[in-house]
């Protein structure tokens, strides 16, 4: 799963890997999409996704992170990707998300959907692209 990091990290979906504080810092203090966001409600989303954490191979620190909400037999929502501000520009946003794309390519998902205000160039190279229509979907919620 590693092959598309760049020398020096690593990406696990091992849960007991996960700096939860971390991932909690990064998410409600600095990810325009969380701020705010409650521990308790993080630690809920963990528990019910597929969790990518990305780490420095000599420290052990985690340094990236992202989830999948999925089935994994038709479909998947990639969300929290976030990478800390001190080891961006190196290839770790693409990275994590084709490591995302990859270990999910097995399952035969029908789609896997994101959204995001400002990374379009990121998720391109592991090959989202933007809907050809948007006239079937629908959202409740948040807009």
């Amino acid at each position: 799963m590693n092959s598309h990091f760049p020398e020096g990290y690593e990406v696990s979906t091992d849960p007991t890997r996960l700096d939860v504080a971390t991932i909690h810092r990064w998410l409600s203090e600095d990810a325009y999409w969380a701020l705010g966001r409650p521990r308790e409600k993080l630690e809920r989303a963990i528990a019910g996704s597929l969790n990518f954490g990305v780490y420095d191979v000599v420290s052990g620190a985690q340094v990236g992170y992202a989830r999948v909400i999925t089935d994994r037999a038709t479909f998947g929502w990639l969300c929290d990707v976030y990478i800390d501000p001190t080891v961006r520009g190196k290839g770790l946003g693409t990275a994590l998300t084709i490591a995302v794309r990859d270990e999910l390519a097995p399952d035969g998902l029908r789609r896997i959907m994101l959204a995001t205000a400002d990374a379009h160039g990121v998720y391109a190279k592991a090959g989202f692209r933007r809907p050809v229509s948007t006239d079937t979907w629908m959202v409740l919620g948040e807009q």
